[in-house]
């Protein structure tokens, strides 16, 4: 099977996160997405709720949308989690699936210094989320990488790694900084969570108290 992959904290998850996985498996022609909360993140100093209430977010998500599905292997390391790593250890799992690894523009430009990152490009393809009308500066370095490897999202491909997909999809502006902001002061942020992920949140007492930070 096709299988899409979308880590994060999701701290907490939104449609910021949903939709633009379910408009990349639509455009790809995916059999499934994998949501995959992180439990150390390399880049973060770390998350406002445990990694139990964020599996059990997620698990709510992948419980009402057909052909998503929740991937804990992220969150049961206790170290951080590298998607080298992580990729390493899905195809040895799942040999018989093809792995889409989804990330947004941001993480694209940085990619050539995550850890191992010519690894992943031997472990699965890359999806990244662009926006409508988004273009490439011609001297970006990233340029080079995209002229050797992008692969047209209307043809199928011959090999199951190292491709990348450029896929539009419509803009989000949601932060989950801006999200746990408002929770914190007893504010649901509008159009921003589902109901499910409300609930959940109001039942268990999450994001109540202040916190300054910049991460998504």
């Amino acid at each position: 099977m096709k299988i899409g992959i979308l880590g994060g904290t999701f701290d907490p998850i939104h449609f910021g996160h949903i939709r633009p996985a379910q408009e990349v498996k639509q455009q790809l022609n995916l059999d499934e997405v994998w949501l995959m909360p992180n439990h150390i993140p390399p880049h973060k100093s770390g998350t406002h709720v445990s990694s139990e209430d964020r599996l059990a977010m997620a698990q709510l998500i992948c419980d009402q949308l057909p052909q998503f599905r929740l991937c804990d292997i992220e969150a049961k390391r206790d170290t951080p989690s590298y998607s080298a790593l992580t990729l390493a250890q899905l195809t040895e799992m799942y040999p018989e699936h093809e792995f889409y690894f989804i990330m947004g523009m941001d993480s694209f430009l940085s990619f050539t210094r995550w850890y191992k990152w010519q690894r992943l490009l031997e472990l699965c393809h890359l999806v990244v989320c662009k926006r409508p009308g988004w273009q490439l500066d011609t001297n970006d370095p990233m340029q080079s990488l995209l002229d050797k490897r992008q692969h047209d999202i209307n043809q199928l491909t011959q090999v199951k790694f190292g491709k990348i997909f450029m896929v539009d999809i419509t803009q989000q502006d949601i932060s989950s900084t801006e999200v746990r902001q408002q929770l914190s002061t007893g504010t649901l942020p509008e159009g921003a969570l589902p109901t499910e992920i409300e609930e959940y949140i109001i039942s268990h007492h999450l994001y109540q108290n202040p916190t300054a930070d910049n991460s998504n």
